[in-house]
Formats: structure tokens, C-alpha cells, sequence
């Protein structure tokens, strides 16, 4: 159970317009984990959060530091990982606890600054997931404010620039695997230098890249997203970089709804956070676009019927294809399911 499942509940939510399906794209799972929001996010969370109204038909994980091998090689212990999401993959394609196919597709990790190093890493990832591996993440999130938080990856300034790293990046691509870019807006630069190094390889950006509204970046709302958007729209002339749109009601964010009375509701959250994804979507397609719950990472904000509620009062006037790629066919395309 949440730490703030009471407080959740005060700003539960019906789920808007049940029958259209959803993919979702980036959730997580682990098992005590205490000094998270939700200590425990394993089988039973995730499918009450898919089953709670909404029509969630396939979801796809994303890595988590979570279920390491405890022995062997460090470069292989994340395959572990892999090993317990596709337990719980298995599970879900049995049937017997309804449709939706829980982690159809997995992304996992491997520390790309060994370089060509992670071969061995990544080929037993895939053989460990019974084709469902898609991809890697590797947190690159850096900036020197040390108001921000400290990222697990502890990854230091400019990875994303350098050599072993993108000899590693040269592996993935290799496999025709995918590769998720978890940063701080500031590094969005980056991402479209690697993104023109590999343009073959798919690469997708994750929360916006996190637009910051703490630390440094507090108050300053304008001016963050003047630098979001000009950056954006240089990574969006990409054509081989898909947008994850979700995963900005994380506290570093910078809107504080954690800190309220009771949660959000889905209309203030929309109207919040509308720019970014109105501003991404009209650079980018709906074509290279998938709405995210990132939870449980998320519901240190709000629920998972009111993130999806959110994206479905954002596109209610929509035409019917926009809305399909946006809440399906994107991440099913992308992520190969």
C-alpha cells in the first residue's frame, strides 16, 4: 500500500470514457522498496490500477533498479530484473487475471559507460525475456543545482556526450533494441547531438525531460519553458526521437500538489500541464507521441484514473485517429508489442 493512500482517495476519480484503449508505456515495478511512496509496486498493484475503470490493454515496463542479481559480474546483475518483470509478465499473458498484458514489453538496464563491454549484458537480457525486451535505459538526469535529486545512475555532466557511453549506445543499436533518455531539460541538447550520432537507432525521451521548477529553477516557470521549447523543437527535427508524454507530476517538477490538502483533480492537472503536451505534440505528431501514467512514481501526486483522465479531458476534441495513436497505437508501434 501507498504511504499517502488515504490521501489519494480524497481525490479518486471514475474513469472518463471506459472503452478506449490504452497502452501504457512506462510504469514500474519492484518489491520493498521502503523509501519509496509505494514501498511495494509488484503484481497485485499494478493490476488494480489497470483494472479500475480505465481499458488498459498492454503496458510496457521500464527498469527500476530493482531485483538485481545479488552475485556474477556487475555488468550482468541487472538481468535479474528482467528475469522477475518477465515472472510477472508471464503471469498476466496467462489469462486468468483478465486482458490486459502486463509488461508486453520490458525495458531494463545496463550501465552503458562500460561501452562494448554490455554485449554480453544485453544478449542475455533478450534471452531472458522471451521476446519481450524492447530496450534499455540508462538515467543520464544530471544538473549541478544540488537542490536536485540525486539520481541512482549517479551519472555526472555530460554523459550523454561521451565516448564509452555511446560505445555502449552502439551495442543497443546494434540489436535493434531501443534506448530511453531519462534527463533534466537542460540536457535536452544533448539528447539531439546523440540522436543525429544514431540515426537509426529509436530513441525515446522520457517526461518531457523533465522540465525542473525546483532548486534553481523555482519561480522561474517562463523562463524554463522558453528553454524547454526551443530546445524541444530542436530534437523534434529528429525523426528517430519519439516523446513520452507524461511523468510531470514528480516533485522536482516543481508544482507542489504532493503538498496539498487532497490530491489534484484530472481538470487541474490538464490545465496545469497543457503547454508541454500541446507545445510536443504539435512539433513532434501524434505519430511519434504516447501518454504515460509513470507510476507509481507518479502517484506522489494523484491517481492512476485521474493521470489518464487528465489526457482524455486534454483531447476530447480530437479526432478519433489523433486520439488512437496518442493512447495506443504510438507505443504499441515503438515498442514492437
Amino acid at each position: 500500500m501507498a504511504k499517502n493512500e488515504a490521501w489519494l482517495a480524497l481525490g479518486a476519480e471514475e474513469a472518463l470514457e471506459p472503452d478506449l484503449e490504452i497502452c501504457d508505456p512506462h510504469h514500474h515495478l519492484w518489491l520493498n522498496q521502503p523509501h519509496r511512496i509505494s514501498p511495494r509496486y509488484g503484481f497485485e498493484e499494478i493490476h488494480r490500477d489497470v483494472s479500475a475503470g480505465h481499458n488498459v490493454t498492454s503496458t510496457v515496463f521500464i527498469e527500476a533498479n530493482t531485483m538485481y542479481r545479488a552475485e556474477g559480474p556487475a555488468v550482468m546483475r541487472p538481468v535479474g530484473e528482467t528475469e522477475f518483470v518477465n515472472g510477472i509478465a508471464a503471469m498476466a499473458a496467462s489469462g486468468e487475471y483478465g486482458p490486459c498484458q502486463i509488461a508486453a514489453g520490458i525495458v531494463g538496464a545496463v550501465d552503458l559507460t562500460l561501452g562494448a563491454a554490455v554485449a554480453p549484458a544485453l544478449d542475455a537480457h533478450i534471452a531472458a525475456a522471451g521476446g519481450r525486451f524492447k530496450g534499455i535505459r540508462h538515467g543520464v538526469a544530471w544538473d549541478a543545482d544540488p537542490a536536485l535529486p540525486d539520481v541512482r545512475t549517479k551519472p555526472g555532466p555530460e554523459l550523454l556526450m561521451d565516448k564509452q557511453y555511446r560505445a555502449g549506445v552502439s551495442e543497443v543499436a546494434a540489436r535493434g533494441l531501443s534506448l530511453d533518455i531519462w534527463c533534466f531539460h537542460p540536457q535536452i541538447c544533448e539528447v539531439t547531438d546523440l540522436a543525429q550520432q544514431f540515426p537509426d537507432l529509436t530513441i525515446i525521451l522520457d517526461h518531457f525531460g523533465v522540465p525542473l521548477g525546483v532548486g534553481g529553477y523555482a519561480g522561474r516557470p517562463e523562463e524554463v519553458f522558453a528553454q524547454w521549447k526551443a530546445d524541444i523543437m530542436d530534437l523534434a527535427a529528429c525523426p528517430n526521437v519519439m516523446a513520452k508524454l507524461g511523468g510531470i507530476a514528480m516533485p522536482e517538477n516543481g508544482f507542489d500538489w504532493h503538498k496539498q490538502p487532497c490530491p489534484p483533480s484530472s481538470l487541474t492537472l490538464m490545465q496545469a500541464t497543457r503547454r508541454y503536451y500541446e507545445t510536443t505534440i504539435e512539433l513532434f505528431g501524434t505519430g511519434r507521441c504516447m501518454f504515460e501514467s509513470n507510476f507509481p512514481v507518479d502517484s506522489i501526486s494523484c491517481g492512476y484514473n485521474t493521470v489518464w483522465n487528465s489526457f482524455k479531458l486534454l483531447t476530447k476534441d480530437w479526432t478519433e485517429a489523433e486520439r488512437r495513436a496518442l493512447f495506443y497505437d504510438t507505443a504499441v508501434r515503438v515498442y514492437r508489442l
